[in-house]
């Protein structure tokens, strides 16, 4: 049951319960299922009052999702201080990440699995958020090939992509993370950080992995020629 409806608070105050009690339940229950009345009564007030607030169950999702996406990244910025090497920089944003979404379970939800699924505008919403991890992780990076190499000698392009692969498996792990009991934040961050920070320890220093330079699957994949000039 929701709390006394009639108890008056400042609008920003209010505005905040209610998202509060939206993004537990939409969180929890997916956008589909919740249902304005149990959100309303959550928030311990009428249903006319939320509308009143946020106009709509579709406003409402969206208001979720930029609270959330906005508290996401600021956690990862805020995490990541300044003066700190290339390793300890990455190291403590992963960690920022993964203590917010496990401390935020029903939030990550919102942003990982209820607004991507459910078409525009809201996973426009998440792309957007995502577009500014990708960007804050790509300067990590560069900021790391400038310590190995007093350059930024990665080529942007390669850049661009290792951010990406970065960022979509932090969000892969923390969804796995946080539907696994006993796994914690920082374990979680260390998994990842042991599976990048190899890899990118091996690019700084000039070993990248290179393919071989024949495939024999090539030769004998449907429709090659296998005639030799």
């Amino acid at each position: 049951m929701g709390a006394v409806k009639n108890k008056r608070m400042p609008r920003a105050v209010r505005e905040q319960q209610m998202l509060d009690a939206a993004v537990r339940t939409f969180g929890q229950r997916g956008y589909r299922a919740a249902s304005m009345d149990e959100i309303a009564d959550l928030a311990g007030v009428s249903k006319p009052l939320v509308y009143l607030y946020l106009n709509s169950k579709e406003d409402l999702f969206t208001a979720c999702i930029r609270r959330e996406a906005v508290a996401l990244t600021a956690a990862v910025r805020a995490g990541v201080g300044p003066g700190l090497t290339a390793d300890r920089q990455l190291w403590e944003g992963l960690r920022a990440f993964f203590t917010h979404t496990a401390r935020n379970p029903d939030g990550w939800s919102v942003l990982h699995r209820q607004a991507r699924t459910h078409g525009e505008p809201f996973a426009a919403e998440v792309a957007t958020m995502r577009e500014e991890l990708v960007a804050f992780v790509t300067q990590l990076i560069v900021v790391a090939a400038r310590e190995a190499h007093r350059d930024p000698s990665l080529p942007a392009r390669e850049v661009a992509g290792l951010a990406e692969a970065l960022v979509g498996a932090a969000e892969s792990l923390a969804a796995w993370a946080n539907a696994t009991p006993g796994v914690s934040a920082k374990q979680a961050a260390a998994t990842l950080m042991n599976f990048a920070w190899a890899g990118l320890g091996d690019l700084m220093d000039n070993r990248p992995w290179s393919p071989p330079p024949f495939d024999d699957r090539e030769q004998t994949r449907p429709g090659a020629d296998l005639a030799t000039p």
